[in-house]
């Protein structure tokens, strides 16, 4: 299968990317690099002679268009997105622009090309979302793919607002979509803005680790390489029109998420004294939803797919991986943004 795969180069994009690479199919990597991109996280696969890169931005119609005729694909991996939620709070605008208007693009782009080819059946637009918009639990619950939407922050509103219009292309115009809504990833080439990087690489440079409010609130955990083998899974078999929630079955609230890394690197990397000393609480995030989770059953009882990386395996995987690659993250660091509070003007 050829596929096009928008944000390849991006973190969980770049996953995909390499297991897809892996199992025997081509892809069309389309990524414009914004500061969250990074093309190492595909140098492995870089020479591969299924693997083709195209630099070019969803919102721009005639790159789609010419991208489409050019490498003629037989399904859409929609990944390219605005993902940080401190970011979308300084600055909303970006959110709306790619999260938004980008995917409005792609599908009126995507939905001429299979129109043009007599809209084949087997064709696939694979639109990956995020728990995120399904707003906050309490306690108890999980999510389900039929929770009512109740987004919260401007990143999880301008997803939301891309689930609905690609079910509304599928309704309409009979364009044939599979949509996924993942619990929070972690993993190799994570970007070193999000929580699990930055307690790592503050923790090695002996800086406080930022925890807001007590560290309570509680996220689903899931192994970025999981995660692809899950929506290479989806696209391959599921229903057309068909939405499946994606969880790790890992549920843990922050401050454990902060241990636990502060522990595997006082066992792998000695510091002269316990990592978890430099645990600091700071100011909540404005409207900080309090607990996401998964309810799987439908991809698991549908498709036969369930997470193989526990909590532990992974962080420890994950740990190691960022001791073992410096030269990877070390230039990130000087990227705009990263190591700044963010998320603080509301």
């Amino acid at each position: 299968m050829k596929i096009l795969v928008t944000g390849g180069a991006g973190f969980i994009g770049s996953a995909v990317v390499r297991l897809a690479i892996a199992r025997g199919h081509s892809i069309v990597n389309v990524d414009t690099l914004t500061y969250a991109a990074c093309l190492e996280n595909v140098a492995s696969v870089g020479n591969a002679p299924g693997y083709a890169f195209e630099k070019a931005d969803i919102r721009d119609r005639a790159a789609m268009d010419r991208i489409l005729a050019a490498h003629d694909p037989d399904a859409v991996m929609h990944l390219a997105a605005e993902s940080h939620v401190d970011r979308s709070i300084d600055g909303p605008s970006d959110f709306i622009e790619t999260n938004v208007n980008g995917t409005f693009t792609l599908l009126e782009a995507t939905r001429a090309f299979w129109q043009a080819k007599g809209r084949p059946a087997d064709f696939r637009f694979h639109h990956i979302s995020t728990d995120e918009v399904f707003g906050s639990l309490g306690p108890t619950g999980k999510f389900t793919e039929d929770t009512p939407y109740d987004p919260r922050s401007p990143y999880s509103a301008s997803k939301a607002a891309s689930d609905h219009l690609v079910r509304a292309w599928h309704e309409t115009y009979g364009l044939p979509v599979v949509l996924t809504n993942c619990s929070n990833n972690y993993g190799p080439f994570h970007f070193p803005e999000k929580l699990i990087p930055v307690v790592i690489l503050n923790a090695l440079a002996g800086k406080p680790i930022p925890v807001y409010g007590k560290g309570e609130n509680v996220r689903d955990w899931l192994y970025v390489e999981d995660h692809a083998d899950a929506l290479l899974t989806v696209l391959e078999k599921g229903p057309v029109g068909r939405s499946y929630n994606i969880g790790g079955e890992n549920e843990a609230r922050n401050i454990d998420i902060v241990r636990t890394i502060c522990a595997l690197l006082d066992e792998m990397q000695p510091a002269g004294a316990p990592h978890d000393r430099l645990i600091t609480f700071v100011t909540d995030r404005p409207g900080h939803d309090l607990r996401y989770a998964i309810d799987p059953t439908r991809i698991r009882t549908e498709l036969g797919w369930r997470p193989s990386v526990t909590l532990e395996e992974g962080l420890r995987r994950t740990v190691r991986w960022y001791l073992d690659n410096e030269a990877w993250w070390r230039p990130l660091q000087a990227r705009q943004g990263v190591g700044q509070r963010l998320g603080v003007k509301a």
